[in-house]
């Protein structure tokens, strides 16, 4: 798409200074950059280059008082200038009064902000974070750190983490980085370096990443999410696939989605480069799998075709053991052995691993409901996940849709729902298809509570709202349960229209989950 249907694309272009900018020592002295959002990323990515001798505008749409405060600090460390307010994030900026040489941009900006729209047009390059950060992850005097990087629709923040300790458990110097954590521009500027990275990306993150060349990678799986942003599932489908250009060692696919095959084989990988599948089934020879009961690497061992390396067992991921986090473990671990990593090393990793909340999270069990949280399940991909995982659900869902369909995910899973409570400003898109494809399946709307403001009012969410609707909720799901069921709050849906964040939604859940266990009706830690 070119600037003229309002998106800027992602440049793969640069002018012959900027092909010459790629280590931290390079001169990046003088180079006029206009950053594009000042929160964690964006102030990350002013703070670097401004260290690094350019001059940086940075333009942020909002003037909040945090963001402020945040300009006023870039303002003293050596900004040209710092521009909040709508106003400045219509147009392109000059610097020092010429047009700028670059754009590093937020990753939360999308390719039709009108900024991003001039400076294509223009023919200024626009990078993201990381790909700034790769271009200075080389310094004199310190270490480079490999990057093993991770995409996926889901289950990203996961295999990050499980990657990590992987890597921690086998001695390295590592750290999980990129959408998850800190920024990855302050983990390069680290004094001490690191052995590896594990680089969590987004689909945002991947728009604007045009070099990264990473020891390994791998995209887990791929569904309909940010269509919003992307303009289009095409789009969306072609930045996830981007994960895997230029890889070096093995590129890393799940078995059960072709799609993710599909990448690998379309890829432009280095010379010598490894397709690696997983799979939560049996493995043939070259992926990782699973044999009774046992993950299991074929891979990455000299006697792969007759013979599996065992790494660990099922169980030793936790209590709760859905698919998906099998799955997961199993891309953690190729990853990781692609990077010479032992197998007792993939054991003690995941031993050492403790999923993050909000993530198929038991929060009670007690008269024979298992309560589950599952609020990252932003999207009808984890969702289903989350539901394959149980076989009787009362489904806690709905939350701002980001305009995707609900029709296969209700499809797909109605014969397992014992009921259905609805969340969100505008609950019709799920309701809908709950009409369509489980219309004896018991709905539950609140009759008052459906006015919590957000992005499909113009306003912003109200927590009191929405925890007095998530209160509704947990009540009305405990009522509806039986012996046996599964209250499973996996929404398929972003939270913004009603809480803060998915942490917000899921903290509101348990919280009332608890408060009905005080008061004797359920919610026994388990």
């Amino acid at each position: 798409m070119s600037p003229a249907d309002g998106v800027a694309p992602p440049n793969t272009w640069e002018s012959p200074r900027l092909k010459d900018l790629i280590t931290w020592d390079a001169d990046w002295a003088g180079l006029r950059v206009v950053v594009a959002g000042i929160g964690a990323s964006g102030f990350s990515a002013a703070d670097t280059l401004i260290e690094l001798g350019a001059a940086v505008v940075v333009v942020d749409g909002s003037a909040t008082e945090e963001n402020e405060a945040k300009a006023d600090t870039l303002r003293i460390v050596g900004a040209r200038d710092v521009l909040l307010g709508s106003e400045h994030a219509a147009a392109l900026p000059r610097v020092d009064g010429e047009q700028p040489d670059l754009v590093v941009t937020s990753p939360g900006w999308r390719p039709t902000q009108p900024l991003l729209v001039d400076a294509a047009a223009s023919g200024v390059p626009i990078w993201g974070d990381v790909e700034l950060a790769w271009r200075v992850r080389i310094r004199e005097g310190r270490r480079t750190a490999e990057w093993l990087t991770i995409t996926g629709t889901n289950g990203k923040t996961t295999t990050v983490g499980l990657t990590e300790c992987m890597l921690l458990a086998a001695g390295k110097r590592a750290v999980a980085a990129g959408n998850v954590g800190t920024p990855i521009l302050d983990v390069i500027r680290d004094p001490q370096g690191y052995d590896f990275l594990a680089v969590e990306l987004s689909s945002f993150q991947l728009h604007w990443a045009h070099s990264i060349s990473p020891l390994a990678s791998v995209c887990l799986n791929i569904a309909e999410d940010h269509v919003d942003w992307h303009g289009s599932y095409e789009a969306y489908l072609a930045a996830k696939a981007s994960v895997y250009e230029r890889t070096r060692i093995a590129c890393i696919y799940n078995v059960e989605q072709r799609e993710t095959e599909a990448m690998v084989e379309e890829a432009d990988v280095v010379e010598g480069c490894r397709a690696v599948g997983f799979t939560t089934g049996m493995p043939s020879v070259s992926m990782m799998g699973v044999v009774e009961d046992l993950l299991v690497d074929r891979a990455f061992i000299e006697q792969r075709k007759d013979s599996a390396a065992e790494l660990a067992s099922v169980g030793e991921l936790g209590e709760v053991v859905p698919r998906h986090l099998v799955a997961n473990a199993l891309a953690a671990a190729a990853l990781v052995r692609a990077a010479g990593i032992p197998a007792s090393a993939v054991r003690d990793g995941i031993r050492a691993f403790q999923p993050g909340d909000h993530r198929i999270q038991v929060v009670a069990n007690e008269d024979g409901v298992l309560w589950i949280n599952d609020s990252k399940a932003t999207n009808p991909h984890a969702a289903s996940a989350s539901l394959a995982s149980f076989s009787s659900v009362v489904w806690i869902a709905g939350g701002l849709s980001k305009g995707v369909s609900y029709d296969d995910l209700v499809a797909d899973h109605a014969k397992r729902l014992r009921a259905v409570v609805l969340l969100g400003a505008d609950p019709t898109p799920l309701q809908g298809a709950l009409s369509r494809h489980a219309p004896e399946v018991p709905v539950s709307l609140h009759p008052s509570l459906h006015t919590g403001r957000g992005p499909t009012s113009g306003g912003s969410p109200d927590p009191v709202a929405g925890e007095a609707l998530m209160q509704w909720a947990v009540a009305e799901a405990a009522r509806l349960a039986q012996d046996g069921d599964t209250v499973l709050m996996a929404p398929a849906a972003a939270s913004m229209d009603q809480f803060s964040s998915y942490a917000h939604r899921g903290a509101a859940f348990m919280a009332a989950v608890r408060a009905r266990g005080g008061q004797g009706t359920t919610a026994k830690e388990s």
